[in-house]
């Protein structure tokens, strides 16, 4: 079982606030994160989404597409409406290769919102819980039939930001459904990032690794700060640079033998936090981590 580092374009710009590294362009990106380490990207808004296209931009840098985030609605739309809002999305990860989607039921949802206090965020009962993962159960069996599997993303902001809400989507998901674990994300919900991974390690099929500094989730949380201000005030930060215990993680990993892409999504303001500046720290100590945990790191 071995596993690939991987980094999302949020380093360099920001999908949720594009003002931040505007004019920075999709070869800067590509070229840096190479440069740093990483042997794949996820996608961001600036990656063309057409795969004749897109594919040889990513083999000119010596690159993989690791996976790319899906608005999901399903809430609000029929399991038919939702394939054929997926279908564009799905071709291109198929594609390229990509094994996982990131998906997101994003109905409601008040991350984007820079001026909605996170306490603000809608909520859903047990039983609207199981609604939403009957469907999503439907959804992923359609996608995985193509290659793909649906790896979830408990996301501030959202009906799934919890431990607990993980727990009942998972208990009300078939295992078609693959969850990804934020570490970053489920800290800030007030989890654990280690006990959620060891509940549910066997649907574990992505990660994404995101470091916090403590002093400022402690006044985000205690201001109930939007969930874009905590970004910008420098809430999250690359492995490594925070207080997330990523060298115990790494051993839960290997022990559950977890084969796939460790991702380093560190929302940041690229004009405060030099993209390729951490981006490195971040590659560096995802391989440390690794070489500690004695997982087979494939370059």
């Amino acid at each position: 079982m071995s596993v690939r580092i991987g980094i999302n374009p949020l380093t360099w710009t920001n999908d949720d606030l594009p003002t931040l590294g505007a004019d920075t362009t999709l070869e800067t990106c590509l070229t840096e994160g190479k440069q740093a380490g990483f042997i794949g990207f996820e996608l961001g808004q600036k990656f063309p989404r057409d795969p004749e296209v897109l594919g040889p931009i990513l083999q000119s840098h010596g690159l993989d597409l690791v996976s790319g985030w899906f608005s999901g609605e399903l809430l609000s739309r029929s399991v038919e409406e939702e394939i054929e809002a997926i279908k564009p999305h799905l071709h291109l990860l198929q594609s390229l290769g990509a094994k996982a989607m990131v998906y997101c039921e994003i109905t409601g949802c008040i991350h984007g919102q820079i001026d909605t206090p996170l306490s603000q965020r809608p909520t859903l009962s047990e039983d609207e819980i199981q609604a939403l993962g009957e469907k999503l159960t439907q959804l992923a069996d359609f996608t995985l039939s193509h290659g793909v599997q649906i790896a979830y993303h408990h996301h501030m902001g959202t009906v799934i930001q919890t431990a607990e809400e993980v727990a009942l989507l998972m208990k009300h998901t078939g295992p078609s459904v693959g969850l990804l674990l934020d570490t970053g994300h489920m800290t800030f919900a007030g989890g654990d990032p280690h006990e959620v991974y060891e509940r549910h390690a066997d649907r574990v099929v992505h990660v994404h690794c995101k470091d916090m500094r403590p002093a400022i989730l402690d006044s985000a949380l205690n201001q109930d700060l939007p969930f874009l201000r905590a970004m910008l005030e420098g809430a999250f930060t690359v492995p490594g640079d925070g207080f997330i215990d990523y060298a115990r993680l790494f051993k839960q990993l290997k022990h559950h033998d977890y084969s796939g892409w460790l991702v380093v999504e560190a929302e940041q303001d690229p004009a405060v936090a030099h993209p390729l500046t951490y981006a490195t720290l971040g590659a560096n100590n995802l391989k440390a981590f690794c070489h500690e945990a004695a997982l087979d790191l494939v370059n």
